[in-house]
This record gives C-alpha cells, sequence and structure tokens, in this order.
C-alpha cells in the first residue's frame, strides 16, 4: 500500500502510490513511510524539509541525502514488493518476512498502483480534471501519475508531495512533464496541509480556483483515524467545489488473521499500520459525492478500464473509491 504521509516499472497491466506510493493487507505503497528518522510518520510533524522542485529552466539537482539503506523502510519494501530495484537488504527481509505470513500481499501492491492508473485516467477522460495534488507518492513507478493524466491531455498539472527522502532522491523522475503541462515536487508531509499548500510550487503549479484531484494511494493506512481525518479534511476545504478525493486503504476484512500477522512484521520494523473496514474507509468521503460505484475492494472499482482484466476484488486486501466535493 502507500506511505506513511508514497518503485519499479510495473505497468497497469500488473495490477500506487507512493506509496506509500504504490497489498494482501494493503500495506506499503506509494508514498509509504518507514521507521527512517526523516521518512517515518512516527516523526512528529514540523521536523521534515520544506522544499520544491519544478519541471522549468534551470532546474537544479536535489539535495543529496543520507537514505539509510542499514533499516527497512516501508517505500523501499513496497518497492521489493512490486518487483522493483529500489531497495536494500533489510528491506527485502521485511518484505520476505511479510510474505509468508500472508503471500497475497504482492498482489495488493500491484493492484494499488494500478487503481491509482484507473482512477486518475478516469478523472481525466469522464470527469475532465486536468489538475492533481498527490500527496505520499513514493518511489516513482513508471508509469507516473503525470504521464497517466498527460495522455489523456498533455496540458495537466500535477504536484507530488512526500516527507520521504529517498522519494526525494528520485524525484527527478516526477519532473519529466509535456511542455504543455507541469510537474512539480514538494517536500510535505500530510500531517501538515497547511505548510505544503503555502508551497510556492503549487501555487506555481495548480489553480486552486479550478478544481484538483487529490490523491492519497495507499497512505492513510499509515495513520489513525485522529490523524488522518484532519488534514484529508483540511486539504479539501481547501479546494474548490468540483474537486476530486481519489483515496485506497488497507483493509483486514478479507484475511484477518493474516492481516494482523503481516502488521506485526510491519510493526517489527518500526513501521504502524491501521487496518480500515469498509465503514471506516468509506468515512473519508464524507459530504462527498462517490463516484461509482462506490467504496469497494479496489479489483472491483472499473476494472474495465485496466488493460488486463484484475482477478476478483476477494483477492485483494484494500479499499477504494473516489468522490466529488459539491
Amino acid at each position: 500500500m502507500g506511505t506513511d504521509a508514497s518503485g519499479a516499472d510495473i505497468p497497469d497491466t500488473a495490477g500506487r502510490g507512493g506509496g506509500a506510493s504504490d497489498t494482501g493487507t494493503g500495506v506499503g505503497g506509494p508514498g509509504d513511510r518507514g521507521s527512517d528518522d526523516w521518512g517515518s510518520y512516527d516523526r512528529p510533524p514540523g521536523t521534515g524539509l520544506s522544499e520544491s522542485w519544478l519541471t522549468e529552466p534551470g532546474f537544479e539537482e536535489p539535495p543529496q541525502v543520507d537514505l539509510r539503506t542499514d533499516r527497512a523502510h516501508s517505500a523501499r519494501v513496497y518497492d521489493y514488493l512490486l518487483g522493483g530495484k529500489t531497495n536494500f537488504p533489510a528491506d527485502r527481509e521485511v518484505g520476505d518476512r511479510v510474505l509468508a505470513d500472508l503471500p497475497g500481499v504482492r498482489a495488493d501492491a500491484t493492484a494499488a498502483r494500478a487503481v491509482m492508473h484507473r482512477m486518475v485516467r478516469r478523472l481525466a477522460e469522464v470527469h475532465g480534471v486536468r489538475q492533481f495534488l498527490d500527496v505520499g507518492t513514493g518511489i516513482p513507478t513508471a508509469p507516473n501519475l503525470h504521464e497517466i493524466v498527460q495522455s489523456v491531455d498533455p496540458a495537466c498539472r500535477v504536484v507530488y508531495v512526500d516527507n520521504d527522502p529517498i522519494v526525494l532522491a528520485h524525484s527527478r523522475a516526477l519532473l519529466t512533464s509535456t511542455p504543455e503541462g507541469r510537474t512539480a515536487y514538494v517536500q510535505g508531509d500530510l500531517r501538515e496541509p497547511e505548510r505544503f499548500l503555502a508551497d510556492p510550487a503549487v501555487a506555481g503549479t495548480l489553480d486552486l480556483r479550478e478544481p484538483v484531484a487529490l490523491t492519497l494511494i495507499n497512505i492513510v493506512h499509515f495513520l489513525s483515524d485522529e490523524a488522518a481525518h484532519p488534514p484529508v479534511r483540511k486539504i479539501l476545504d481547501a479546494l474548490p467545489a468540483g474537486s476530486f478525493l481519489a483515496l485506497s486503504a488497507g483493509t483486514a476484512d478479507i484475511a484477518p488473521e493474516r492481516s494482523a500477522a503481516a502488521a506485526r512484521r510491519y510493526e517489527d520494523a518500526g513501521i504502524t499500520l491501521h487496518f480500515r473496514s469498509r465503514e471506516r474507509v468509506e468515512l473519508f468521503f464524507a459530504g462527498l459525492e462517490l463516484d461509482d460505484p462506490g467504496v469497494v475492494l479496489i479489483n472491483d472499482w472499473h476494472p474495465e478500464l485496466a488493460e488486463v482484466p484484475a482477478p476478483g476484488g476477494g483477492t485483494v486486501s484494500v479499499y477504494g473509491g473516489v468522490g466529488r466535493k459539491a
């Protein structure tokens, strides 16, 4: 699943998400956060970097950061589950332990990435959204969100937000916008939306007078309800009518005992998971108009948009949905 805050080259045919981005428990994902001092949602808010980069002449490489490869990191564990190469022995050890308890976690990871592709494509094609705010981006995984939506309209604009130094180190891959559009990367934390929303890169990329799609793919399961709901609501309050929320979150509904065992493996590595029932995931969409088919297991969310048919929803442990702000 996603980040506490979210890659391999896994196309939509394989199945986010920082997390986070971008499992059988729905764990891991675009924007994933681990026990890294800088990259974890266990880290107190307000201690992260506040920097941004945009696609424009004069772009400078992000600064070098300590990736702390001696300890497991949720973004790199997720990358390993996706079959990527941006991971190290400590990450693979945790991934293997999780897979031993919950073999379906790898399918969940690819399914979460695939549903992000379907969600943003539908938002661009059907709902006409041209601006996207992706929080909990995770290690870049081709095709990235901007590549999906800019294939619909090259003028689409995307801001990526993550608090993870490994995503920062790979952020140049997120800044390959078409000439007609624009992308930006902001170092930010989901728990502090007022900070990244005030970043000049956001104002320089998105017009907040026009609809924006907020994407939170496999990220909120790294936060408790008390920690996740207020910032999500703050971001939605800052967006105009006609904006959307696209969200996925891990659940233990499908395989409770195995999910609990996998969560303990993550806990051993300093990564806390908060699985939610369908009803608790639906609470994130309170006050929004749910897009068809509502909050469902992610393989059941518009499977006809996938290039290759996904297995039935009962094989994944992640819920997802899209809602519109009236």
